[in-house]
C-alpha cells in the first residue's frame, strides 16, 4: 500500500469514527510520512502533507507549518488543504498560523494557493484584521476576480460571525 492509499484509508476511517483503527494507521505510517515531508521530489512532499490532513495528524501542525513556505505551490497547496481540513472543528489551527496565512493570501505567486489560503481562513476566528484583509482584497480590481470572490465570501462568513458573537 501506497502513502496516497494509506491516506484514503485513514480519511474514511476519520470520518466513520473508527478513532482506534485510525491511530494504528497512524502509527504504523508516521515514519513514512516524515520522510516523505522531507524529500527533494515535490510530489511526494505535495502528498505528505496532504496526507497529514487526511490522517488527522495534528501533532504534524509543525510539519504542514513548513509546507506553508515550501518552494512548490503544489507542496503549498497540500498542505493548505490539509489546514483546512483540520480547522474545521477546531478554529486553533487557523488562529496558531493567521499571520503566515495572511503573507500567503498577500503575497503567494500562485493564485490557487493564494484561494486555498482565503479558505482556510474561513475556519479560524472573526478577526478584525483577516476581516479588513479580505475585505480589501475583494474590493481591489487588480486582484484576479476568482480571488476577490472569495476574499468577499469568506470576509462576510467572518463579519457574520463577529456580529452573531456581539
Amino acid at each position: 500500500m501506497s502513502l496516497v492509499e494509506a491516506a484514503a484509508q485513514a480519511d474514511e476511517l476519520a470520518q466513520s469514527g473508527a478513532e482506534r483503527e485510525l491511530a494504528a494507521l497512524r502509527q504504523q505510517w508516521d515514519d513514512e510520512l516524515e520522510s516523505a515531508a522531507r524529500s527533494s521530489d515535490y510530489r511526494e512532499r505535495a502528498v505528505a502533507y496532504r496526507a497529514i490532513g487526511q490522517f488527522r495528524f495534528r501533532q504534524k501542525l509543525e510539519l504542514l507549518r513548513r509546507g506553508l513556505d515550501d518552494e512548490s505551490p503544489a507542496a503549498r497547496g497540500s498542505a493548505l488543504l490539509s489546514i483546512q481540513l483540520l480547522s474545521k472543528d477546531s478554529p486553533g489551527v487557523v488562529n496558531a498560523i493567521r499571520p503566515v496565512l495572511h503573507t500567503l493570501v498577500t503575497t503567494d505567486a500562485n493564485q490557487a494557493v493564494r484561494r486555498l489560503a482565503v479558505v482556510c481562513l474561513r475556519n479560524g476566528s472573526a478577526q478584525r484584521e483577516t476581516i479588513v484583509l479580505l475585505s480589501g482584497l475583494a474590493d481591489d480590481d487588480e486582484q484576479e476576480g476568482e480571488l476577490r470572490n472569495a476574499a468577499r465570501t469568506v470576509a462576510g462568513d467572518l463579519k457574520r460571525r463577529a456580529a452573531a458573537k456581539s
